[in-house]
Formats: C-alpha cells, sequence, structure tokens
C-alpha cells in the first residue's frame, strides 16, 4: 500500500474517532503539533524509530502527548502509529486530517506568498475579500519568498492568484515569446 494512502486511512480513522467524541480541533491540533516535533527533530526520529523497547518508548510519547495536551484520541492514535511503525506518515496524516476538519468546519486556506513581510491588517482585508468571494471562513497561511520581487502569489484550493512582479514579468515574457 503507498503512503499516501496509509496517511489518508488512518487521517480518516482519527478523524472519525475524533468526531464520534466531538474533539476534532483538539485532536486535529495535537497530531499537527506532534508531527511538527517529529519531523523538525532527527534525534526525536531515530530514537522513536529505533532507539528504545516499547516500555522506553511508550513513556516517551506519552510525556510528549501530555505536553501536546492531546485528547485521548490524539493520544492513542499517536501510540498506535508509533506501535505499527507508521510515523514517518505522521505528516502527511496530519495534513489530511486538517483538510477535514478544514471542511467540516466550513473553512478554507488560503496560502500568501510575499516578498517580504506584510501587515496584518493586508491580511485580515484580503481574508474579508476572500471569504466574500468564497462564502467560507478562510485561514490565511503566510511565507515569504523574496525571489517575488514584489507583489503577493495567493493560493486557495487549487486556485492560484498572481499578483507577484515575477508573475507579470514571466507573463510579458511569454508574450514576447510568443509574438516572434
Amino acid at each position: 500500500m503507498s503512503q499516501s494512502a496509509i496517511a489518508e486511512r488512518y487521517a480518516r480513522a482519527i478523524f472519525e474517532l475524533a468526531d464520534e467524541a466531538n474533539q476534532v480541533e483538539p485532536v486535529t491540533q495535537a497530531i499537527r503539533g506532534f508531527a511538527e516535533a517529529y519531523h523538525s527533530s532527527e534525534e526525536l526520529r531515530q530514537v522513536l524509530g529505533h532507539g528504545l523497547d516499547e516500555t522506553r518508548r511508550e513513556s516517551l510519547l506519552k510525556d510528549i502527548t501530555v505536553r501536546l495536551a492531546a485528547p485521548a484520541v490524539a493520544d492513542k492514535a499517536i501510540r498506535f502509529m508509533a506501535h505499527r511503525r507508521r510515523l514517518p506518515a505522521v505528516g502527511d496524516i496530519a495534513t489530511i486530517l486538517t483538510r477535514l476538519a478544514d471542511e467540516k468546519a466550513g473553512v478554507v486556506r488560503a496560502t500568501v506568498t510575499s516578498a517580504g513581510p506584510l501587515s496584518e491588517d493586508y491580511y485580515r482585508e484580503l481574508a474579508r475579500e476572500l471569504e466574500q468571494r468564497t462564502s467560507r471562513r478562510v485561514i490565511i497561511d503566510k511565507k515569504e519568498d523574496p525571489a517575488l520581487l514584489a507583489g503577493v502569489v495567493t493560493r486557495i484550493g487549487d486556485q492560484t492568484i498572481d499578483g507577484s512582479l515575477r508573475g507579470r514579468l514571466d507573463a510579458i515574457e511569454r508574450q514576447l515569446l510568443a509574438s516572434n
């Protein structure tokens, strides 16, 4: 079974359990927090992968989930993934779980990439405009990419709105090449 199919199955199962417990948001946050910690620490990956016996691994996982204030559903899911050696998929599981939670909550995520930092007022105004266009609540994930030169690129779902200087220059280049 492919890694993406495994991640999809685990995420859907965790989502259903969290939904039954009426804890979709806290479970999603805990799984996402664990995934961030797991992927940002080579040492943690090594220790959880091969470095500890089962008792010590369980103890370490319990400590981590307590620090994350993980609900019981998230705690059990993380320990189950560790037992089944599925922790390398936890990042994909967290991504899919976040998408499922967002769909349930009627939320859409927009990724806004800018050449440099933008004001919070700009992000609030952009979120308001996107909410009017999508008729859904919008959460903005902020990124910076100096290669854009200026302007912003907004990605919402599978739609991209390129308002960057780099995008405009690329469009002009394509037009010039097409006219030759």
